[in-house]
């Protein structure tokens, strides 16, 4: 699991944690497959996932607003149902309160009537602004005023902007003290380079849909050759693709570390008047700055000085009318989720607009709907226990280290004191965010989403200068998900994602550790996993590895990329173990850490039946289903391994082969030789 804060337009509160399949061969349609029908048939040695999972598996259609559904999806729908009912209600509230802002902003939203009324009027204010653009130090000046804080590098379900640059604000890769801004990589309209530049049929049809969604919006807001500008705002975005890093190359986060003053850019990245764009954005007092991806930095500045001035407004006038498609007249929000929801992710029918509305506030005010959820629906004693299950993990980790004979004392060292110092957040930040500040207007539905960016942007950028805070959050309690942040030496667990199925105060402590504790023991692993491993006890971005250590640890990942690569989602698909080996990497060291936390927690020996039912609860956390389209998205771009594959970690546990008595010859099977072993 892991997450940013979140871009929740798209999707009501969602689960960037689940990834989607279903069996050993994909059902993608509502009903499930024969194969799926009989899962609960199957040994678990053939198909575990489906062992674990059959019955749902064969009883579960994906809702028709969905790319997918499982376990979290559903966790996360129930939690709107009961988020909606405090937001509504919040509307009786004192006015100029955070949370009669929060209702203001969704019964806004609420009002289709009105905003239909009000057509695009709000919009066309910020497109004259465009239009009004005569130079490129106009179209400089108006890049830098767009920048929008939106991005986190370090979270693959957050590396996607819209705008030129994206800006990330966090504390520097070898200044733990110091907030820096990072630079990084954006103007796409699809999700990655590779939609733009790969070859083949899909992604052919792809350009060609996105390149008509171009034109329609332009149209729907009102400007003339729809069809001529939508060709070459795709031409423009296929240029700065061209220079765009891979998804493996922004994974690395060596070839991230870019320090530039702000002297450097004219030198390094001709083509714009830096001073000016950084002057606009807010920027203009910074001094150094970390450049995530140089090469499209520089791409995209060469650009700005190449294309003609008016290919470069279409292409603004364009993300602006899509970005806020969703708070527009109908036709727009019918335009967005034609082309992102179901030409993208297979989805054939949009979400109810409370959904839609409860998404909104969440985009604007997130601690404000996190404070209402945490006060209402998480009690103190279900914090205690988690509490008392992470204390138990991170022990499970310290003895792991203590036991690994490959690793050097110096390196052992410093991994205990990653352990011994790391902050974990249970519920709730330790301080709640303020929205004083921010404007909020009853019927102005895009000002108020204009407005709400602006405002974090604001907040973002006033960190800069001041001492870092290690125990900020970077998600609401609302979210179902949880987050490690290496450069924090921190975890979040958010309130939503501890009730059922992850944790249940009532369930057996086999299922919870099953369950919950295997992703506490996932994001706890996270600072050890091939990114975080980089990161010292401070946060620091340095070597702490001896070369020996080093090379088995690189050996060890080797060794799970070429499983995971080997891991077919369609005949014409594999999954990327190289994209996604953190993410296994913290399964496998996860789980095996929680399951030696249950057996220590329950002072017995260890127990058959209990590992069983250990493992179940892992299997069935993730049990999910997927369409095709949804699936194909998520192999390409995802840093998570689909739902399916990631319970098949299980395939490296000796205990799991016990426990069920797996034998050669069967499916899952792996020689121990052949087992990845790390931590």
């Amino acid at each position: 699991m892991h997450a940013p804060r979140w871009t929740v337009l798209k999707t009501a509160l969602t689960v960037a944690l689940c990834g989607a399949s279903l069996a050993l061969t994909p059902a993608f349609a509502d009903q499930a497959t024969p194969a799926a029908q009989a899962a609960m048939k199957v040994a678990p040695g053939e198909d575990f996932y489906g062992y674990a999972n059959g019955d749902w598996l064969s009883k579960t259609e994906i809702p028709a607003d969905r790319g997918s559904w499982g376990s979290g999806a559903a966790l996360a729908e129930e939690t709107n149902q009961r988020i909606v009912k405090l937001v509504e209600a919040a509307a009786s509230a004192p006015a100029g309160s955070d949370a009669r802002k929060a209702a203001d902003v969704y019964t806004s939203f609420m009002d289709e009537a009105g905003i239909e009324t009000q057509g695009t009027a709000a919009l066309q204010a910020e497109l004259k602004k465009i239009a009004a653009i005569r130079d490129k130090a106009g179209l400089t000046r108006a890049l830098g005023g767009s920048l929008r804080a939106d991005v986190d590098p370090l979270n693959s379900t957050n590396f996607f902007t819209e705008n030129l640059f994206g800006l990330w604000i966090a504390q520097g890769l070898t200044d733990p003290d110091h907030y820096t801004p990072y630079l990084l990589q954006g103007g796409l309209g699809m999700p990655d380079r590779a939609y733009y530049l790969e070859e083949g049929e899909r992604m052919g049809r792809l350009r060609t849909a996105y390149q008509a969604h171009i034109a329609a919006v332009l149209k729907l807001a009102g400007y003339t050759e729809p069809e001529l500008r939508a060709a070459r705002v795709f031409e423009l975005e296929r240029k700065i693709a061209q220079a765009h890093g891979s998804r493996e190359d922004s994974a690395d986060i060596q070839k991230a570390n870019n320090p530039w003053s702000d002297k450097d850019f004219a030198a390094k990245a001709p083509g714009m008047d830096w001073k000016l764009f950084f002057q606009s954005a807010g920027l203009g007092k910074q001094k150094k700055f970390i450049v995530y991806h140089p090469n499209a930095i520089k791409g995209a500045a060469a650009l700005v000085a190449e294309m003609p001035l008016q290919t470069w407004q279409d292409w603004m006038a364009f993300h602006t009318v899509n970005h806020f498609s969703p708070y527009l007249p109908k036709a727009f929000v019918d335009q967005r989720f034609e082309f992102y929801s179901r030409t993208l992710n297979g989805t054939p029918q949009l979400s109810a607009r409370w959904k839609r509305g409860l998404s909104a506030v969440n985009s604007a005010m997130p601690e404000a709907v996190g404070k209402l959820y945490v006060e209402r629906y998480f009690p103190p004693e279900n914090k205690a226990r988690v509490q008392k299950m992470v204390a138990n993990i991170v022990d499970a980790f310290h003895k792991r280290i203590d036991q690994l004979d490959w690793m050097a004392a110096p390196t052992k060292k410093e991994a205990h004191a990653k352990l011994s110092t790391l902050y974990v957040g249970v519920g709730y930040p330790e301080k709640w965010t303020s929205y004083k500040g921010l404007e909020i207007k009853q019927g102005d539905v895009f000002g108020n989403a204009l407005r709400a960016e602006k405002f974090h942007l604001k907040q973002e950028l006033a960190k800069l200068g001041s001492k870092v805070d290690s125990k900020e959050w970077s998600m609401p309690p609302q979210l179902v998900n949880a987050v490690n942040m290496p450069m924090q030496n921190a975890l979040n667990f958010p309130a939503a994602i501890l009730q059922p199925p992850y944790f249940d105060p009532k369930a057996s402590d086999a299922m919870n550790y099953g369950a919950i504790g295997s992703i506490i023991g996932h994001e706890i692993s996270h600072s050890f996993d091939d990114q975080g491993a980089q990161f010292d006890s401070k946060g620091r971005l340095r070597d702490w590895w001896t070369a020996a250590d080093s090379e088995h640890f690189k050996k060890a990942a080797a060794s799970l990329v070429a499983q995971y690569d080997a891991y077919e989602a369609f005949p014409d698909l594999k999954l990327n173990g190289q994209l996604t080996l953190s993410e296994n990497l913290a399964d496998l060291a996860g789980l095996a850490a929680a399951l030696d936390a249950y057996h220590a927690s329950t002072g017995k020996a260890m127990s058959m039946d209990g590992d069983r039912e250990f493992f179940q609860g892992f299997a069935q956390s993730w049990r999910n289903k997927s369409r095709e389209a949804s699936l194909r998205n998520q192999v390409k771009t995802d840093g998570h391994s689909p739902a399916q594959w990631r319970t098949y970690t299980v395939r490296n546990l000796d205990s799991w082969y016990k426990a069920f008595d797996v034998q050669p010859g069967q499916k899952l099977y792996l020689p121990p030789e052949q087992r990845v072993r790390v931590w």
